[in-house]
Formats: C-alpha cells, structure tokens, sequence
C-alpha cells in the first residue's frame, strides 16, 4: 500500500468530505452570531463533541447527530439504535454522563417509523438513557433521523486540550463486526448493557481523576480523521504511526481507518500519565495503543516503516475550520 497514495484516497473519502464542509457551516453561522457563544457561559467553542454549559459546579452538554439518509432507508433499526448510541459516545468523549435524549423522525410510513424507533428503544435500554421526547412525521417521502441529547460533567475533555508532547491514545472495542455495506464497526448490539455503561464511564473517570483533559470520539471521519479534528481544535499537529493503531485480525486496513466504531476513542494524554490511561482499558478488555505525539508544527504527518506522508496542513487549509484557541 502507498502511503501517498492511500493520504489522497482519505482526503477524497465521504467521511472526510462531510468533516471539511462544517467549515463553510461554522464560517456562516459565526458571521451572523458576532457575540459566538459567550453569552450563554459556554466552556468551550464550536468544535467539540459537545456544547457545554457552565453550570454549578459542573457542565451541562448538550449535542446533537444526524443520520445519513440512505443509511436510514437501508438499515431502520440499526440507524435508530446507532442514533441513540452515537450521542451517548458525544457525551462521555466530553467527560460527561447522558441525562436523556429527544429524536426528530420523519418517515415513509408508520411501519418504517416502527423500526426506526425500536432500534432507539433498544440503544436506550442498553445504556440506560430515556428518550423523553421529539418530534415526528410518518407522511414524509423520504426517512430522516436526528436526535438530541443532554448530558452533564464534573471535569471537561475537551478537543481544545491537547499540548505539544501529549501522546496520542486510541482506545477501541475490537469486539465487534462491520454492519455491511456500511463503514459501522458494531461491537453495541448484543453486548452486555453493563459491559457497555462500564467501559464507557471510564472517560468521566479519566477526567475526574485528573489523568486526561483531551478526547474525542472516533466519527464517520475515522481515526485520522478524526485525529485532524482533534488536532485543529488545539491549533498543534501530530506524528502518527499507522504501524501502532490496534486493529481487528482480518479486516482490511484501510478499511479500518475509515471505520466509525461504536465504541472508540481519541486521547490526547500527557506521558505521566500514559501508562494509567493504558491500564485501565486493558482492565475492561479494551484495545489501546499510543498511535503518535502532538506536536507544534500545525501539520498531521503519517508514517509507516520508514515511509512518511503529509496527510494535512492547517496552515494551509482548515479541516472542519475550528477557532482555534478558543478554549475557556
């Protein structure tokens, strides 16, 4: 596999094309809201996994996930599911604990509407989070579906956090299977629902113990993708070792890169505390690995053996077009 040339395949790729069009998304909206988001308190800026509300003595976060449509009209009960499930994933990439979510469905019919609300149903009985409310329209020609949730944290990871030197760690559930033909990496359905909550407090632990400030939750972008994310919001670049990122025994590689799982996680970790990190995902049966280190330089360089590719330069052109240093 050329490296050059796999860089250019992920550059032309549909999760990374729906990541670099949020940047015309948050250059019009932050042209007609000249005050941002200052006036609500909020902790960190337009960027991250979620909102988060100053409050207390502690966060509320607040976000929000829309599903593709034909990944809708192609798999109703597991895209209702996966939309309960992937706002979970915001919420405790933030540090936080979901409190409860609200969904907007528009379908062809009730039949379809049914799947689609089963799905969400049994993600919500999963991970015990109670969908609380909505909106919906059973006479709509095509399917749509996005839902909301709101959650609360004692100690932010924030993707405006990450520090030159800081190694970067990928945590994942290899436990699991692609939902064909979709870039899903299911490790979810079927799995115990107190395996499931336990292996995703661990984040808010990371954060109230002190052993991490910095995440993200691996997106339709994939690890490298969403590694950019994570980067550009810091406003610093990053090596990564393609050789280091865990991977399930056989499936494709570059497939994998390009995977969004549903349970996986980017860290940004300073060295004292790596190993701590490493432990405590190994304790609950979870692939981990330091993938690379941040750096400076504002640009995101592959390796592989002794080959190196420049994947991005946010110097040269944004990546979802995060303000950069706009941390609290």
């Amino acid at each position: 596999m050329s490296l050059r040339a796999l860089v250019e395949r992920l550059r032309e790729s549909r999760g990374f094309r729906h990541k670099t069009d949020i940047a015309d998304v948050v250059a019009s909206l932050a042209s007609r809201l000249p005050n941002g988001t200052r006036d609500l308190a909020q902790a960190v800026a337009v960027g991250d996994d979620c909102a988060a509300l100053a409050d207390g003595d502690g966060y509320l976060l607040f976000a929000i996930e829309g599903l593709v449509s034909d990944f809708v009209k192609a798999m109703p009960w597991f895209a209702g599911y996966s939309s309960v499930m992937v706002n979970i994933s915001d919420v405790y990439a933030m540090g936080g604990r979901p409190l409860a979510v609200v969904d907007a469905l528009w379908s062809d019919g009730l039949e379809r509407a049914e799947q689609i609300l089963a799905g969400m149903a049994a993600a919500s009985s999963a991970y015990g989070v109670p969908v609380v409310g909505g909106h919906s329209n059973t006479r709509s020609t095509e399917p749509q579906l996005a839902v909301s949730i709101l959650g609360r944290a004692r100690a932010l990871l924030s993707s405006f956090n990450a520090r030159p030197g800081d190694s970067i760690v990928m945590a994942v559930d290899l436990r699991g299977r692609f939902e064909e033909p979709f870039p899903f990496w299911n490790a979810s359905v079927g799995a115990p629902a107190e395996r499931l909550r336990a292996d995703l407090d661990l984040l808010p632990q990371l954060a109230e113990n002190g052993l991490c400030d910095a995440a993200k939750d691996i997106s339709m972008a994939g690890v490298l993708g969403t590694s950019l994310m994570l980067l550009e919001c810091s406003g610093v670049g990053a090596r990564i070792d393609l050789d280091t990122i865990p991977r399930p025994q056989g499936v494709d590689f570059e497939r994998w890169l390009s995977a969004f799982p549903s349970y996986g996680f980017l860290l940004s970790v300073r060295d004292q505390h790596v190993h701590d990190v490493h432990a405590r995902f190994a304790q609950r049966g979870l692939a981990s690995a330091t993938i690379g280190r941040v750096d400076a330089s504002r640009e995101v360089v592959l390796t592989q053996q002794a080959d190196a590719a420049l994947l991005w330069s946010f110097a040269d052109s944004a990546f979802i077009g995060a303000p950069v240093g706009a941390q609290k």
